[in-house]
């Protein structure tokens, strides 16, 4: 079988390679010489370059953004509320309820940093040494609240052409946000560990694939699919949608692809290795069902990341084509780069 790969061993600068590509931020990916040799997981790596970038937003100045404020003032200002006035009898006080906006720091955006930077200085998992140059960094946020982090605070950022230097940071914010563990009923904290988390890592893996292709092969067009079912009868619309991991298209060829992200890529059975046969029935059901045109070539390929043997199968499976190969995340990244793209250029004219 060969040396075996452990998936949770993978180079710490070549996971965050992917996560470059998985995130659309290629400019992004210089920051891997941070690395130390010795470092111990992705979540201090990406705390260093999130102290980089932010130490250079100090220097160009937060973002700001009007925020709406109320206030009793002796200075009329903004949309004076006349029946609030009267209610507390402001104007015995020389005052007046009043309405307006003004330029602030305290918005979502740095708020979401610091409060990023606040629960990385209550993890126990994380160096001193890097908690003492977050509190450095953390200083300058005093004029920003903390607020409670939640995935859909994420969501609600709007990012624009004056503050597109702000969306680099808040991945990474919400990275790490997700490898942490927050127990909302007594605030306590921890690590989760990122890269032995299957789902977090097969999620990575397929954005990490089909933005690569995006990025790298040019001349295919790279997509999602939804893939109609090629089936008659009443009530179609119970039949579930097919959606495609990555689709590839030219004027020559289509290709299905399907990533997999497991420990083994093979089962056994009966003491013989065995491909997964429920791998083997999807990819086989999308190229079944899928619109095909005479000019092109139309083909499924099955990627798994490689954990033994490297493998290159090829097979016509009812007059499909089908091939399933692995990809050694282990390897230096440039073999990586020339193994996806000859996957894809495989037999190519």
């Amino acid at each position: 079988m060969g040396s075996s790969t452990d998936l949770r061993n993978i180079p710490i600068k070549n996971l965050y390679y992917m996560l470059c590509y998985a995130w659309e931020h290629l400019a992004e990916k210089e920051f891997a010489n941070i690395a130390r040799e010795d470092e111990k997981d992705i979540k201090h790596l990406l705390t260093r370059i999130l102290l980089v970038k932010l130490r250079s937003l100090i220097k160009r100045g937060f973002y700001r953004e009007y925020v709406g404020y109320q206030e009793e003032t002796s200075t009329l200002r903004g949309k004076i509320l006349f029946q609030e006035s009267l209610q507390t009898f402001s104007f015995k006080r020389a005052k007046m309820h009043c309405q307006y906006e003004d330029m602030s720091h305290n918005i979502l955006h740095n708020q979401i940093i610091k409060s990023t930077l606040y629960f990385l200085l209550q993890s126990p998992k994380l160096e001193n040494t890097l908690k003492d140059e977050i509190i450095q960094v953390y200083n300058h946020f005093d004029e920003i609240g903390l607020i409670k982090l939640h995935q859909n605070l994420f969501t609600k950022v709007k990012l624009h052409r004056s503050n597109q230097h702000y969306r680099f940071v808040l991945d990474i914010c919400r990275f790490l946000f997700e490898s942490l563990l927050i127990n909302e009923e007594n605030s306590e904290e921890k690590f989760a560990d990122f890269e032995e988390d299957p789902k977090a890592m097969a999620r990575l893996f397929e954005d990490f694939v089909r933005n690569f292709y995006k990025k790298e092969t040019p001349h295919y067009k790279v997509y999602r699919e939804n893939i109609s079912w090629d089936a008659e009868g009443e009530d179609l619309f119970y039949l579930p949608i097919m959606q495609t991991d990555i689709s590839l298209e030219n004027v020559e060829r289509k290709i299905i692809m399907d990533t997999k992200y497991y420990q083994q890529t093979f089962s056994q059975n009966r003491g013989a290795l065995k491909l997964n046969s429920a791998n083997l029935y999807q990819i086989f059901a999308y190229l079944s069902n899928v619109k095909k045109s005479r000019e092109k070539e139309t083909l499924g390929i099955l990627l798994y990341p490689k954990t033994g043997q490297e493998v290159n199968l090829s097979y016509s499976v009812k007059g499909y084509p089908v091939r399933i190969f692995t990809l050694d995340l282990s390897r230096e990244w440039r073999s990586i780069h020339e193994r996806l793209v000859n996957i894809v250029c495989y037999n190519e004219h």
